[in-house]
């Protein structure tokens, strides 16, 4: 019984794990590009428009918006997925289980974000990047925590996992709301008339996926012309996709959630990493870190996200309102809030919104997210690496 229940569990761990070890390889690759002789082919290929559509009818976008804005749609669309999942039937579907990864996230969201601020307070051009600290890159942090194997319990991996998936909710939140545009009345309208057309064939149950993916292709072209992100589009078509629990024998969202998982983990997210964490070291020096944005980002990843996380959850639990994940102890449950400080890929494209009309500061942006990132790593896998040490 036990070993059927942990079973999607440790297919779960088994794939982020590659996953993370994908996009370190792709973030390096990107490193080593960026700052070579290919460097401005690179940077071409990514300003480079394409248009896709018919006629008069589709966008013409360069490649690298058409990564962050249509590629990372399904991205959102898989978490999502996840996160529906986990709070109909999974580890967030009870008070008692939700409440620790809960207390924990908006701690681990919170505290980055006023580290952030006070660094910026007196630069108002930057303090738009507030939110980019308070992300958490699952794969890379579930990567790291999968080296140790069996040395790690199943109940701390479940907690950063569970976390993760609540930071990620949180992002969402903050995109919709702060990192929107402007808006558009006519788009919005049709936009609002697609996710109807979705929640008609939710109520429905309809369980064949192509009549909700050919709503959510124009929900997402709509979601773009309306101003709110793209991305938004993926969350709005995950949420409407049908997961009862009297459906034991076949379930729309976990079949989807199944065959789409390889492919948002081994391509889209490399492809992200690899065209977002090109930067050009070229005159880089400590100073560069002491800059306000990269400054904001390297103490709210490494110090805010570890303190907030640990600080609010052992709280949590000292106040009776939840327990400590089984078999752990302080030491290796510390070391797990320093890995939620691994922020990459949600910290790169929060970061691509809040200055995408300040394109100046994208590089300390990709500055600060790598150094505050390779830190939480480096740190977070030593404590665990002592604290489980047999």
């Amino acid at each position: 019984m036990i070993n059927y229940i942990s079973a999607p569990f440790k297919w779960f761990f088994k794939l982020e794990a590659a996953s993370g070890l994908i996009l370190l390889i792709s973030a390096i690759i990107a490193l080593i590009v960026s700052n070579s002789s290919l460097s401005e082919l690179y940077f071409d290929t990514l300003n480079k428009y394409l248009f896709i559509g018919v006629n008069n009818f589709g966008l013409k976008l360069s490649v690298l918006h058409w990564i962050n804005d249509a590629l990372m749609a399904i991205f959102f669309f898989f978490v999502t997925l996840e996160i529906k999942r986990e709070f109909l039937q999974g580890e967030l579907s009870s008070k008692k289980q939700a409440i620790l990864p809960i207390v924990g996230a908006v701690g681990g969201m919170l505290v980055p974000a006023l580290i952030y601020i006070i660094i910026n307070f007196n630069t108002p051009n930057t303090l738009n990047g507030w939110a980019i600290p308070s992300a958490t890159d699952i794969a890379f942090s579930i990567g790291i925590l999968s080296l140790l194997g069996s040395r790690v319990p199943l109940s701390l991996k479940v907690f950063l996992t569970a976390l993760a998936i609540i930071d990620d909710l949180g992002a969402i939140v903050i995109i919709a709301f702060f990192y929107s545009g402007d808006l558009s009345i006519k788009y919005l309208a049709l936009m609002l008339l697609s996710f109807i057309l979705l929640l008609a064939l939710n109520k429905y149950s309809i369980k064949k996926f192509i009549p909700y993916l050919l709503i959510g292709l124009f929900l997402w072209f709509f979601t773009y012309k309306s101003g709110i992100h793209a991305t938004i589009a993926g969350v709005l078509l995950a949420a409407c996709i049908p997961h009862r629990k009297k459906d034991h024998d076949f379930s729309l969202l976990v079949k989807i959630e199944h065959a789409i998982s390889p492919y948002v983990a081994f391509f889209i997210m490399p492809l992200f990493a690899f065209a977002n964490a090109g930067v050009s070291l070229t005159g880089l020096s400590f100073s560069s870190l002491l800059m306000p944005v990269p400054l904001g980002i390297l103490l709210g990843l490494f110090i805010g996200k570890q303190f907030g996380v640990f600080v609010f959850s052992y709280a949590s639990i000292k106040f009776g309102f939840a327990d400590m994940p089984n078999k752990s102890n302080l030491l290796s449950f510390y070391a797990v809030g320093v890995l939620t400080g691994i922020g990459f890929t949600m910290s790169l494209f929060v970061g691509n919104l809040a200055f995408a009309n300040d394109m100046q500061y994208i590089d300390g942006v990709k500055i600060g997210v790598l150094s505050g990132s390779l830190l939480s790593t480096l740190f977070g896998y030593l404590l665990l690496l002592i604290s489980t040490k047999k």
